[in-house]
């Protein structure tokens, strides 16, 4: 049958979402108004974790289900929990991991609940973390230091910022910008009185600088919500009771930065204009799964119903997919186009 499926509400892919009327009281709502609803609702019985309580997080927050170690954005090394953490140990590059606040906490005195919000801070490569230091987040025209994944550190290529930036790759960056997006709207009160280094990020545009604005939904249109973060995001909420609602919708950074200012948010908003329609047959499946769509440019993802990326490859053209190697079971399928995402379950019977 045709699949006309939600594409933002991404969060299906790790099972759990957000719970029933969680963003009702931003429905409605746009610019100004939507941010400060955002932030009541993500302030609000918001637990505070501890610094040290970061560490322990990372396990459940922060693993990565392909192999089981520490899920590293700035580097590729492979991390064991526990045992690598980095307890005053330096190195170079896969030495120990530590944990890197994407705002510098010396931007908010190391203050709390800043310094230990699980959605600004992660664990990185202790070498990496070093390197990136609090330079602001950018594109960088000439590189001065790279890092095994490719992250680079060096003079940025915009025209609105002549600095040293730091570069994440490609397939973080819209991670980041979300993370901005949670910073600048968790903390609307504070942030814009943030000390020195803030201002390059954060500023008057409802809570972000000119600069960060460009930079960030830039960012976030190339790199669409993953599996990765939907998943972060359920896991942070079990141990800060709160979440990050750019990644549950992302469509929110445009009504309240982007092209939708001044359009009033719902909770379908972001459906229509993102729908991939395809049909699949048979289901169940066998040995090969059948695909038929009038889109073109199709990257195809199969996950388990836990989550973790099974089988991933552009199509090319093609509209067959051999599932021999996977075993009986219900699975999701998802076409991608951009930032487009499209979500069917299958059952695998042989």
């Amino acid at each position: 049958k045709k699949i006309y499926l939600l594409l933002l509400l991404f969060p299906l892919l790790a099972i759990a979402q957000p719970k029933a009327g969680y963003y009702n009281n931003a429905v409605g709502k746009s610019d100004a108004t939507l941010r400060s609803a955002l932030q009541a609702i993500i302030t609000s019985g918001h637990s505070v974790t501890s610094y040290g309580g970061l560490y322990t997080a990372y396990a459940t927050t922060d693993i990565n289900p392909a192999n089981g170690k520490i899920w590293d954005m700035y580097s590729n090394c492979n991390f064991t929990y526990g045992t690598d953490e980095n307890h005053g140990t330096t190195g170079p590059e896969c030495t120990n991991y530590n944990r890197e606040h994407t705002t510098p906490q010396s931007w908010f005195n190391e203050e709390a609940p800043m310094v230990s919000d699980l959605f600004n801070v992660y664990p990185t490569d202790t070498k990496v973390n070093g390197e990136r230091s609090n330079y602001p987040y950018g594109e960088v025209a000439t590189a001065s230091y790279t890092s095994g994944n490719g992250s680079k550190k060096g003079s940025s290529s915009m025209a609105s910022y002549s600095g040293t930036v730091f570069e994440p790759i490609n397939e973080y960056k819209g991670d980041l910008a979300r993370t901005f997006f949670y910073m600048a709207t968790r903390y609307a009160s504070d942030c814009q009185s943030w000390g020195s280094g803030a201002t390059v990020l954060y500023g008057s545009n409802m809570g972000l600088s000119s600069y960060a604005v460009t930079l960030f939904l830039k960012w976030a249109r190339q790199d669409p919500v993953s599996a990765k973060e939907t998943a972060r995001n359920n896991a942070c909420e079990k141990v800060q009771k709160n979440r990050n609602p750019f990644i549950d919708y992302p469509e929110l950074a445009e009504h309240i930065w982007g092209t939708k200012k001044g359009i009033p948010w719902s909770l379908t908003s972001g459906i229509d204009e993102l729908k991939i329609e395809f049909t699949v047959s048979p289901n169940p499946v066998q040995d090969i799964i059948n695909i038929s769509s009038t889109e073109t440019n199709l990257t195809y993802t199969i996950f388990n119903i836990n989550g973790q990326v099974l089988m991933q490859e552009q199509l090319n053209g093609r509209t067959s997919i051999s599932t021999e190697q996977l075993k009986n079971g219900m699975y999701l399928l998802q076409l991608s186009s951009g930032q487009r995402k499209s979500i069917q379950k299958f059952i695998i019977n042989k």
